[in-house]
């Protein structure tokens, strides 16, 4: 049974993961802080762990990059997406209108959440309750918990529908996301390829890309190997490399797998313009759609 990390039960990570294996058996190692879901795979504590990469509203996230970046050397075994459904959770008793009809959102007196989920409901937030104060905790998980501890003090979470199942809470209001394309993309990272029964959508490419310094026009260079073997990029953004000020590196992926012709040859080209290149995996691509119509079969 493949054991994985992952951030805490009744996260949305604990959804996706859920989602993507479906029936199969699996082993699921909670840990409240990302840092720890990444050194699980890294010590061999776990063969795999869950990681958000990316989100519809907020981005990419900045934090996990530079981990898998800087702090382990793990490659990304698969990637899909999941839809991040969010809703206010709550004891319901606490919040029940005085007519006994609906919640009294005035009785709200703190919102606490993963920053980047409170980043995806502000609008609800701020129309609903815009006098409550807002509170950043480690995932939304964590966040229902800590409601779930502190009964009668006017504390809600920004959460899932798993998260309040399994801390026993209500959900106060349903889907408080701002735009209903919320959707997150997570990679699986592990030693080892993984073979998942679904169909994938397409095949990806990670690479990490260091420029040459005092080179002008290096980057156009690079774009141009891909460009005229027709090699699709799917994302390219420039993170910090931490070494000094204005040195950057840039992460691509790359709509082609290792194995293709075109691909390594392309790679063999950047490299021979003097710039580094770091395969940070080679791995299937899962659509939320297309999981799911492999589940319903």
């Amino acid at each position: 049974m493949k054991r994985i990390a992952l951030l805490p039960a009744g996260s949305v990570s604990h959804e996706a993961v859920l989602h993507l294996f479906g029936d199969e058996p699996v082993e699921l190692l909670h840990y409240k802080q990302i840092s720890d879901v990444f050194l699980a795979a890294a010590n061999g504590i776990s063969d795999y762990s869950v990681i958000p990469m990316e989100n519809t509203i907020e981005g990419s996230v900045s934090l996990h990059m530079d981990w898998l970046v800087h702090e382990v050397d793990i490659p990304m075994q698969v990637e899909w997406v999941y839809p991040s459904i969010q809703n206010l959770v709550g004891n319901r008793n606490e919040f029940e209108a005085s007519s006994g009809e609906g919640i009294d959102f005035l009785k709200v007196k703190k919102v606490l959440s993963h920053p980047v989920a409170m980043a995806q409901c502000l609008q609800f937030i701020r129309s609903r309750m815009p006098h409550a104060e807002l509170e950043h905790v480690g995932s939304t998980s964590e966040a229902v918990e800590l409601v779930k501890q502190h009964p009668g003090s006017g504390w809600t979470a920004v959460g899932t529908t798993l998260g309040a199942k399994h801390h026993g809470l209500d959900i106060l209001a349903e889907k408080v996301t701002d735009h209903d394309n919320n959707y997150t993309r997570f990679a699986l990272i592990g030693p080892s390829p993984l073979q998942i029964g679904s169909r994938p959508s397409e095949a990806k490419t990670s690479i990490l890309v260091t420029l040459p310094e005092d080179f002008p026009g290096a980057l156009h260079q690079v774009l141009s190997a891909f460009a005229w073997r027709k090699l699709n990029l799917s994302r390219i953004e420039s993170r910090p490399t931490k070494k000094r000020l204005g040195n950057y590196y840039f992460y691509m992926d790359v709509l082609a797998p290792m194995d293709s012709v075109l691909l390594p040859s392309a790679i063999g080209e950047i490299e021979a313009l003097g710039c580094q290149v770091r395969i940070l995996g080679s791995y299937p691509s899962y659509t939320y759609e297309g999981l799911k119509s492999e589940v319903q079969k």
